[in-house]
């Protein structure tokens, strides 16, 4: 039989690449999210609530094999509110789906775990959040890493940075200058463009999502990331080139924000590991 993967967020800017991938090397898939539009047709998607509170969520799904919990409101406002009101019901359903039986979790983190720091991040970085995003994932990510000391299910935290692709459906920078060309704008405001980021394109993100989550040897905080930094204006001038768009950077018109980092990127180790796996 084939081994079945729960997704949750299976809508989203990301989930929808990650089902596709999975289904794509011929795993079950299991969808869930409120917004079901875009999500593959082949995946089976099931309505169960995830924030229930029902202790048989995990019989719920189908009692999968593996569950990727990608769901997350507000991942690209840092500061929402939403991010510390919800995250008792992300550590609820995980717990509840661990002691039903799963044996296989993985869940998506973030570089804003981690706060500032300047230059390559690995599993041991120390981390001080400086958003209630950031600050959410840590509280969720150690809260987990406790829980699962005394249940028999595997831990694969993966850690996510600057993410590119299918931009229209972001609410990223790339996105808005995209809407601004559109308009028929001739400029966008930018930040310096110095800072530094580990850019990796949402479709090899999913790739090494759906590794990485379907494996079994190599665990904990895996880095799901290029590990090469490149500084964000080069990044989006390359982005106006390719897009063939009409407009210009206008640098300096926004602060760089307090809690980024001028160069910060993932040690892609581990996942590399995984990724020559046969």
């Amino acid at each position: 039989m084939k081994k079945s993967v729960l997704v949750t967020g299976a809508g989203g800017y990301i989930g929808r690449h990650v089902v596709k991938t999975l289904l794509d090397l011929d795993y079950e898939v299991i969808a869930s999210d409120f917004d079901k539009k875009g999500i593959d047709e082949r995946a089976k998607i099931l309505d169960a609530p995830i924030f229930s509170g029902d202790k048989d969520i995990y019989d719920q799904f189908g009692r999968p094999d593996v569950c990727i919990h990608m769901a997350w409101k507000d991942g690209f406002i840092h500061n929402s509110d939403a991010h510390m009101k919800e995250l008792s019901k992300h550590y609820t359903f995980l717990n509840d789906m661990v002691k039903g039986g799963l044996k296989s979790l993985a869940v998506m983190g973030s570089m804003h775990e981690i706060g500032y720091w300047e230059g390559v991040i690995d599993e041991n970085t120390p981390c001080n959040p400086l958003s209630q995003y950031g600050i959410a994932k840590n509280a969720l990510r150690q809260s987990l890493m406790l829980m699962l000391q005394e249940n028999d299910c595997i831990l694969h935290w993966l850690r996510a940075y600057y993410i590119i692709g299918d931009d229209t459906k972001s609410r990223s920078v790339f996105s808005k200058v995209l809407q601004a060309a559109a308009d028929g704008k001739e400029t966008f405001p930018f930040t310096s463009g110095k800072n530094q980021y580990d850019f990796i394109n949402v479709k090899d993100l999913a790739y090494q999502i759906a590794r990485a989550s379907i494996q079994n040897e190599i665990n904990g905080i895996i880095n799901v990331c290029t590990g090469n930094p490149k500084s964000l204006g080069q990044q989006m001038e390359e982005f106006i080139i390719d897009n063939k768009l009409n407009i210009k950077l206008v640098y300096g018109a926004f602060p760089d924000r307090a809690y980024d980092s001028p160069a910060v990127w993932g040690d892609n180790t581990k996942i590399q590991q995984i990724l020559s796996q046969e």
